[in-house]
C-alpha cells in the first residue's frame, strides 16, 4: 500500500517535470525577446517566470530522487526477491529431436523387402545416383 502511493507520487513529480522544463524558455528566446515578442507581459513578470519554473523544476527533481530512493529501499527490503524469470511456471520439460528428422514415424517396408541401410547417402532423397549427386553438390554455380 506504502509502496503504491510513493509511486504515484512519484510518476506525478516525473510528469511535472516534463511539463516544467517543457514551459522553460531556451537560451535563444532573449533574443526574441528583442525584438518584440517579449515577456514582459507573462504570468511573472520578465524575469519571474524563468526563476520559478527553474526553481519548481529543481524541487520537482529533488522530490523525484528522495522517492526513487525511497522505492529502492522499499524493493530491497520487502522480503525474498524473485525475479521475473523466477515467477513464471516452469514449462514440462521436451525433448527436442535432431535436426531434419521429424517426430512422424517413417513407413514399414512391405513383408518380403530387403532391409533399408542404416545411413542413407544423400542421393536417396533427390532420386539421382550417388555420384551424380556428389558431384552437382560440388559443382559452383555461374
Amino acid at each position: 500500500m506504502l509502496q503504491n502511493s510513493i509511486l504515484v507520487f512519484h510518476v506525478l513529480a516525473a510528469g511535472a517535470i516534463v511539463v516544467f522544463v517543457l514551459l522553460q524558455h531556451g537560451k535563444g528566446a532573449d533574443m526574441g525577446a528583442a525584438f518584440g515578442s517579449g515577456s514582459a507581459g507573462s504570468l511573472f513578470g520578465s524575469s519571474g517566470s524563468a526563476n520559478f519554473l527553474s526553481r519548481m523544476t529543481a524541487v520537482l527533481a529533488t522530490f523525484f530522487f528522495v522517492t526513487s530512493l525511497v522505492l529502492t529501499y522499499i524493493a530491497a527490503h520487502s522480503g525474498p526477491s524473485r525475479s521475473l524469470m523466477e515467477r513464471v511456471p516452469a514449462a514440462p520439460a521436451q525433448v527436442p529431436s535432431a535436426p531434419g528428422t521429424s517426430s512422424i514415424p517413417a513407413p514399414s517396408a512391405p513383408a518380403g523387402a530387403a532391409p533399408a541401410p542404416s545411413s542413407a547417402p544423400a542421393s536417396v532423397s533427390t532420386g539421382q545416383p550417388a555420384a551424380e549427386a556428389d558431384r552437382k553438390s560440388q559443382e559452383i554455380p555461374k
